[in-house]
């Protein structure tokens, strides 16, 4: 697995078959720091993730490992969308921070 941040969208009208119904997202590969990479790769959407959001995505014969790539001619899919990344104690990403305390 690797992880990326979900940077758009592809649409495609004219496609195979085997691949209609599946939403196809950019995923912009990530360094720990969540800084983006060079690389991208187009994904196919096996959770509902959206725009902006960090996410796990599988690449090659496992990217055809989940319910919506079963059999489908995908070689990359995201298959989590991240809460929260630690890294030796320290917390590296919240996708859900604590809202700020109440002013008095």
């Amino acid at each position: 697995m690797k992880l990326g941040r979900i940077v758009g969208t592809v649409v495609s009208t004219r496609k195979d078959p085997k691949i209609e119904g599946l939403r196809l997202y950019l995923v912009q590969d990530l360094t720990l720091a969540l800084e983006g990479r060079e690389s991208f790769v187009v994904a196919a959407d096996a959770m509902g993730a959206g725009v902006g959001e960090v996410v796990l995505y599988a690449s090659g014969s496992s990217a055809r490992q989940t319910d919506a790539t079963n059999g489908r001619p995908v070689d990359a899919v995201v298959m989590a969308i991240v809460d929260t990344i630690d890294r030796e104690g320290d917390l590296v990403f919240n996708k859900n921070p604590p809202f700020p305390p109440e002013a008095d």
